[in-house]
């Protein structure tokens, strides 16, 4: 499953129309111990760009916004209770949403792994 980047730090995994969504590793450590997670319901539709999740450090809480369009088909509910998943394993069981795209070509504006690790090495 090809995997690509935002500039926000989130990450995108697609098979056919359908994406596994969340924050990339870099942005997990960046927040610190993450204590709160806030995903939003199935059936909700977002643009790329718009906020659709959030998540608390005990630095900071950021808006975790949408890689591409489409329709929340899962929410990961398990981070309501544990939280601290975003930081053991953020590009794994630490997932935020799962979504049916609304327009694949969106992906295009996105990096690839090789641009986002040069993009935090340059940040």
């Amino acid at each position: 499953m090809p995997i690509f980047y935002t500039k926000d730090h989130e990450w995108i995994s697609v098979e056919g129309k359908n994406a596994t969504t969340g924050i990339t590793a870099y942005a997990a450590e960046q927040l610190g111990d993450v204590v709160f997670v806030e995903t939003p319901d199935v059936g909700l539709k977002v643009a790329k760009g718009q906020d659709m999740a959030v998540v608390e450090s005990v630095k900071a809480a950021s808006d975790v916004y949408a890689p591409v369009g489409g329709e929340v088909t899962k929410s990961n509910e398990a981070l309501a209770d544990a939280p601290e998943t975003v930081n053991d394993d953020p590009e794994g069981e630490g997932w935020f949403v799962k979504l049916t795209l609304s327009d694949p070509s969106e992906l295009d504006e996105l990096m690839d792994a090789a641009a986002y690790k040069t993009f935090c090495e340059n940040a």
